[in-house]
């Protein structure tokens, strides 16, 4: 079955090749037969009643330097496409979101992975909230007050920015740090948005776990440990992946969330465990289906293919 798929994701030309989740679900794609045509969210339009997008077909392929190639740009009628792939990354700003309302007008049918309505109502920092039990002690809140209180009660907190991405503004304040009054007056003089705080996990140095899910299913993970001196694990930030198996406790989070997670149409989804403990639920751009695929030789981009294919399938 030959698919009409769209990409919108951010500048193809410029990603990592042997790291890229996206390069690798479209390189899958091409492989099973299905046609690409990608955009970038900026190219995306309501026009008349129409969702358009201005962009290129492409072919891709593992050659560095040389990993894709264009056709004649191109004005489309997103309806028109079998499969629509929201995959820029964040941050989950007011633009992200837009792109997720008019998305939202052609699903289901065009079939848009993930679920934009549900992309939109569970960022990844906030989804987790509906799972206390399997979360370290969190606190979401703008108000200095509060979060001193919640320091005071937990020592050695981690704080960073609601709607970030990558590790980006991440910082650890241990009971003996001075910084967060000074933190919080940085954020809030740039963001109008709540900072969201949770008690440092010791476990962090042994790693942050990413357990990749398909269709709520568990299908793998990969550990990333923190560089010397670093208390942030992602890669985009020096954090070294590492093959490592499923615990039970991990098994148990996912049994948890997978129900949630498919009845939301989140067919690829990253969480992140350290120790015991879930700490996010990443929908809107997951990444480490290729190193899993190094590790362990477990195919995700294939995987996501059939649960796609079945539900285009069924209708």
């Amino acid at each position: 079955m030959g698919l009409k798929v769209a990409l919108q994701m951010d500048p193809i030309g410029s990603v990592n090749i042997d790291g890229d989740s996206t390069f690798r679900i479209a390189e899958e794609a091409q492989k099973r037969g299905h046609s690409l045509f990608y955009y970038t969210p900026d190219r995306l339009a309501f026009r008349e009643g129409r969702i358009t997008a201005r962009g290129w077909p492409i072919e891709v392929r593992r050659v560095k330097g040389d990993h894709v190639s264009y056709g004649p740009e191109q004005e489309v009628d997103l309806a028109d496409w079998d499969v629509v792939w929201l995959r820029q990354d964040p941050p989950f700003d007011m633009g992200y979101i837009t792109s997720t309302h008019l998305l939202d007008m052609i699903h289901p049918k065009t079939l848009v992975v993930n679920d934009p309505f549900w992309v939109r109502n569970s960022p990844e920092k906030l989804l987790v909230l509906q799972f206390p039990d399997l979360t370290p002690p969190t606190l979401v809140a703008r108000d200095l007050q509060t979060i001193r209180a919640f320091k005071a009660e937990h020592g050695d907190i981690i704080l960073k920015p609601l709607y970030g991405n990558g590790g980006a503004g991440v910082f650890r304040l241990d009971p003996n740090d001075r910084n967060l009054a000074s933190l919080h007056e940085l954020f809030c003089s740039f963001s109008r948005e709540p900072l969201i705080a949770q008690k440092f996990l010791p476990a962090v140095s042994k790693g942050d776990k990413r357990i990749i899910l398909v269709n709520g299913e568990p299908v793998g993970a990969i550990n990333r440990v923190p560089a010397a001196g670093e208390t942030r694990s992602n890669m985009h930030v020096g954090g070294r992946p590492e093959k490592i198996g499923l615990t039970p406790r991990d098994l148990e989070i996912c049994a948890a969330i997978g129900p949630v997670l498919r009845e939301k149409g989140q067919v690829f989804v990253g969480i992140d465990v350290i120790g015991d403990y879930l700490t996010e639920i990443n929908v809107t751009s997951p990444t480490g289906i290729q190193e899993l695929e190094r590790f362990d030789g477990i195919n995700v981009a294939e995987k996501i293919w059939q649960v796609i294919e079945a539900k285009i399938a069924m209708g």
